[in-house]
């Protein structure tokens, strides 16, 4: 077995072992973090059933981003939608065998990649073209969006222009998956695609790309407007109350 097959075999294990335990801590944080106040921001439903369809409004659609600028939320859609296809593309690399509705989208996700870069380009200009927005980006905010467009680029460029043995790289993938190591094709373009992924996933419970997961936890958003129905108690005011 190759150095380079037995290094990123390594590295994807951490990288994995790392976002994992990352994700759950950064949950466990935001599920047991008190809400003593109600704080849904209005017009807010009134019922539980009405939270769920808000949230699922605001995940697959964006709607708060929407009425808020529309030109960011044009590139943030094209950005996500964009990323979502990939990433159900690339589901084939991990699955065997892969499912039809995956077979069927996989020239859609190929050009999806277009859009995903596009978006993250829109993005990134506007936090040097919009006053209010450059004066509150912090390097680190560049710093992901820079990691976002090099691997979507990197990932491009592997598609249309340096080719690799993508089944030599779902044989490496599936025998990570059962620790049967396969040999990795050192192709450049592969590698640093790789790489920054690698990369990603490390950082992900760590930087503001969590806002994927704590929106389902924000209070915001996942609180019902029925402070006049109900008296709203937080977990460690109730345990006072008992003892």
């Amino acid at each position: 077995m190759s150095f380079l097959t037995i290094a990123y075999a390594a590295l994807f294990y951490a990288a994995t072992a790392i976002m994992v335990a990352g994700l759950v801590y950064r949950v466990y944080l935001f599920a047991s973090s008190p809400a003593p106040l109600k704080i849904p921001t209005t017009p807010a439903p009134m019922s539980k059933a009405g939270v769920g369809l808000r949230l699922f409004r605001e995940v697959v659609f964006f709607e708060s981003l929407f009425k808020g600028n529309k030109w960011t939320w044009i590139f943030g859609y094209a950005f996500h939608f964009g990323l979502f296809l990939v990433l159900l593309r690339h589901l084939r690399y991990f699955i065997e065998p892969v499912p039809t509705p995956i077979v069927l989208i996989q020239p859609i996700g190929k050009y999806a990649a277009f859009a995903m870069i596009a978006g993250l380009a829109g993005l990134w200009a506007r936090r040097f073209l919009v006053d209010r927005v450059r004066y509150i980006s912090a390097p680190s905010d560049h710093l992901l969006l820079l990691l976002l467009i090099l691997i979507g680029v990197s990932g491009v460029a592997m598609s249309f222009v340096f080719h690799t043995d993508v089944v030599a790289v779902k044989a490496f993938f599936l025998g990570l998956m059962t620790f049967d190591l396969r040999p990795l094709p050192g192709d450049a373009a592969l590698l640093v695609h790789l790489f920054l992924v690698a990369v990603l996933m490390i950082i992900f419970p760590y930087s503001k790309l969590l806002h994927s997961v704590g929106v389902f936890f924000s209070p915001t958003r996942n609180q019902p407007d029925d402070p006049r129905e109900r008296r709203h108690i937080a977990a460690w005011a109730k345990k006072l109350e008992q003892s």
